[in-house]
């Protein structure tokens, strides 16, 4: 199999999902003559043409509603965001419009729209662009959210959600673009709403989506050393999310740990921990721990900022106290 980074699957999905439907096309700022912000549609342009690869002003809002008026004309437009933090600016069409349109419209109109682009921090890049917003997404009926955590994960499920005739709130990382991972030739998808055991084990369950999961892996080899099993679940959906995979593994390990690159208060964690006491409080063995950013807007200081980040070290620690040791 070979291997190819981040970016390039998120691309072949897109361009294999245009050539498949002439419905499908992708806009947003720097997407086709500067190839994207992220090198993300590298190509795009010069195969299908400025009519289906956009380029748009910085005007999140505008564009944003142009592809609610254009999925509710039968398009299916993908629209990216430079990062989530300017979504900000067209939250209102995205959670006004594009959520609520099929139940509004007593389901006349469907909204088969991808909002893509990358969440969570991505450096020293201070507190107005460092934040996750997958809670709050979620927290909205008519969307589901995904984040993937690899390039063989990021392609099937960017290919399922352009299908999707729902609007997809597809989240990425700036730090993952140039990750690279085994992705098949040939065809294939990933249905939304289930999540991947990507390490089995007996003792205790580490739950995680994203890039900082990377941290929870990191975590369970250490923990391995010290006799010290350890599931990793990667949700990869957030909504829908796939709770019987959770519960299913917290009925095996009897203890629960949630790792989230997002801030603590009604936090995707919460939501987990609230699932897990109850359909599965008679399995814990142990109070659920969540793992978080400091409840704090993100530091510029890169001392400060690894102090804010969840780290391998959190979960080593949150590991040991649900095992009470």
């Amino acid at each position: 199999m070979r291997t190819i980074q981040f970016r390039e699957a998120v691309c072949e999905a897109m361009s294999e999902e245009m050539r498949r439907d002439e419905s499908v096309y992708l806009m947003g700022e720097e997407v086709a003559e500067y190839n994207g912000a992220y090198k993300a549609s590298k190509g795009m342009l010069d195969e299908f043409g400025p009519k289906r690869v956009i380029d748009t002003p910085i005007a999140e809002l505008g564009f944003a509603g142009i592809a609610v008026g254009s999925a509710m004309n039968g398009n299916r437009p993908i629209v990216e965001f430079m990062t989530f933090n300017f979504s900000l600016v067209g939250i209102d069409q995205i959670i006004n419009n594009a959520a609520k349109m099929r139940q509004m419209s007593a389901g006349q109109f469907s909204m088969p729209i991808v909002f893509r682009g990358p969440t969570a921090s991505a450096g020293q890049l201070a507190a107005t662009h460092s934040q996750a917003f997958e809670n709050w997404y979620a927290n909205t009926p008519g969307l589901k959210v995904v984040v993937p955590s690899n390039p063989y994960d990021a392609k099937g499920l960017l290919k399922s959600a352009i299908r999707d005739n729902d609007p997809v709130i597809f989240m990425e990382s700036e730090q993952m673009y140039g990750d690279k991972g085994e992705v098949p030739e040939g065809e294939y998808t990933i249905p939304l709403g289930v999540a991947d055991i990507k390490r089995e084990g007996k003792d205790v369950t580490i739950v995680s989506f994203g890039k900082i999961i990377k941290e929870a892996f990191i975590a369970a080899d250490e923990l391995e050393k010290e006799g010290i099993s350890c599931e990793v679940i990667d949700l990869r959906t957030v909504r829908p999310m796939d709770y019987d995979a959770i519960l299913n593994s917290v009925k095996k390990t009897n203890r629960l740990v949630v790792l989230e690159e997002a801030w603590p208060f009604a936090s995707v964690a919460s939501e987990i921990t609230y699932m897990v006491q109850e359909r599965a409080f008679d399995y814990l063995d142990a109070p659920v721990q969540r793992i978080t950013t400091a409840d704090t807007p993100a530091p510029y200081s890169p001392v400060l900022l690894k102090e804010w980040l969840p780290n391998s070290e959190d979960v080593v620690k949150a590991v040991k106290k649900v095992m009470y040791k």
